[in-house]
């Protein structure tokens, strides 16, 4: 092994040593991606653009913006964040393959220049694969994504307390599926858990509005 590296030029060398640091980078991203790792970074980001979209008063009403109404979740903090994983991600990819290609050519006596012009085209064949991989599947999460503003106008129970000014919990029927949604009280009202509900409209990407709904109002969409 010593006698092989020995018998290597400084910039072969260079190009296994990047070769090997880069793969062990990108292992580790594909390991966090794997295990969930990965999202604990847009996790952070995403809750705390929820808090700050709970805390600000916006009036998104279906039919007064038609982003809402059809059921695309806009965050500009998540596009942020998911397009710089992305960036990071082809970079590895590209610094990978470009450096593991030009170890192998200059391994086989190929000129430098040569070896560099191979070496950038795997690595830009690398960018595209990742970049086309987490393109369909950010398309996949999208298709299965349910539309909340399906709940708009039927009826839920809270879950979770929702606290004055606060936002708790509701259960909801979203897209002809139970689901457990953030929500704020409509005027700031405090809803202890067990309230029914209904939902009145869509205050931010993530959180709808509601109200206490009395027991004899007629039910529609009640989440068993």
């Amino acid at each position: 092994m010593g006698d092989w590296w020995a018998s290597l030029t400084t910039v072969n060398q260079v190009f296994y040593a990047a070769a090997i640091f880069f793969s062990v980078l990108f292992l580790w991203q594909l390991i966090a991606v794997l295990v969930g790792l990965a999202g604990g970074e847009e996790a952070e980001v995403h809750g705390a653009g929820e808090a700050d979209l709970a805390d600000a008063d916006h009036d998104f009403t279906p039919g007064e913006h038609p982003e809402f109404e059809h059921g695309a979740q806009v965050d500009g903090t998540e596009t942020m964040v998911a397009f710089k994983l992305l960036s990071l991600r082809s970079i590895m990819a590209f610094c990978t393959l470009f450096t593991w290609a030009g170890a192998l050519y200059l391994n086989q006596k190929k000129p430098l220049s040569t070896a560099l012009g191979y070496s950038v085209a795997w690595g830009l064949a690398a960018t595209l694969v990742v970049a086309v991989l987490f393109y369909l599947m950010r398309r996949l999460t999208e298709s299965g994504t349910p539309r909340l503003s399906t709940c708009v106008g039927t009826r839920g129970v809270v879950y979770l307390a929702i606290p004055p000014g606060g936002v708790g919990e509701v259960r909801v029927t979203v897209s002809g599926a139970v689901t457990h949604v953030k929500a704020r009280g409509a005027g700031g009202a405090e809803i202890p858990p067990g309230t029914p509900v209904r939902v009145r409209r869509i205050v931010a990407p993530h959180i709808i509005e509601v109200e206490p709904l009395a027991e004899d109002t007629p039910s529609q969409g009640t989440p068993s």
